[in-house]
């Protein structure tokens, strides 16, 4: 069974070490969960299996539909419902059209709404029938505590995930190198076919700034309040993958936990 077709695979993990916990001191986020990316061990969890709002990492889904479905050199028309999406946005214009690969670039490097509803709508035809397919895909993947009620992230009702599935999705998706490159890109510049420029900067402020983030998302909404989801490199030359939910500070968390892997 390839893993297109059938769950993820979910390999043994260990409780998590108290002397290894121990080590990340107080993190201010109320779900935590740290595994190594390579065997999927457990390194560290904090309310791990509780359902919260999630933001825009759950464009990490919107993506994983997208890479699954189109050529990155397919053109979008800008549909009017991405004009105007609150938020984090690159301005986009009814009628506009950009490639697959630049709507990708936007939503994953900055973020933007308006980008991953163009997507969205290319895809399904609405964002309501795109929401469906996002949750099809997850219970495909074994994802059974998460919930999409729109492909941005916004604060809904039936929007919702666990530091565990967040985990296993970005372990999934970050097979595709479409997704893991541009969760690892600091900017990108790209133009419109008419020839309009768009500048992104990557959201993820300690992206290359510290020498063990390599790879990110954000998440910010009132409900949600900050989230993150990094890959970081060990002192051990392992990748990690780190999903902090509803932190307070998620910059201070993670400085803290690469500090620890680092050492």
């Amino acid at each position: 069974m390839s893993p297109r077709d059938g769950p993820l695979e979910r390999v043994r993990i260990a409780p998590p070490a108290l002397t290894a916990s121990a080590s990340f001191g107080q993190l201010s986020a109320s779900g935590v969960l740290i595994i190594d990316r390579a065997s999927g061990q457990l390194l560290l969890a904090k309310d791990a299996q509780v359902p919260r709002p999630i933001a825009s990492i759950a464009k990490i889904m919107t993506a994983l539909l997208i890479v699954e479905h189109h050529t990155m050199e397919e053109w979008v028309i800008v549909p009017p419902e991405a004009q105007g999406t609150g938020g984090e946005s690159i301005h986009l214009q009814s009628g506009q059209q950009f490639t697959v690969g630049n709507l990708l670039s936007a939503m994953l490097i900055g973020s933007a709404n308006d980008a991953a509803v163009a997507l969205a709508v290319h895809h399904s035809a609405s964002t309501e029938a795109f929401a469906a397919a996002m949750n099809a895909r997850a219970r495909e993947l074994g994802l059974l505590h998460t919930s999409y009620q729109n492909p941005v992230g916004f604060d809904a009702e039936m929007q919702w995930s666990t530091p565990q599935d967040v985990a296993w999705l970005t372990l999934f998706a970050l097979r595709s190198e479409e997704i893991r490159q541009r969760m690892s890109m600091r900017g990108a510049t790209f133009r419109s076919r008419a020839g309009d420029p768009v500048t992104v900067t990557n959201t993820n402020a300690l992206l290359h700034a510290e020498s063990g983030v390599i790879a990110g998302k954000t998440g910010t909404t009132p409900g949600a309040r900050q989230c993150l989801v990094s890959v970081v490199m060990g002192s051990d030359d392992r990748e990690y993958i780190v999903v902090l939910l509803r932190s307070l500070n998620r910059y201070a968390d993670m400085r803290a936990i690469v500090r620890a892997l680092a050492s």
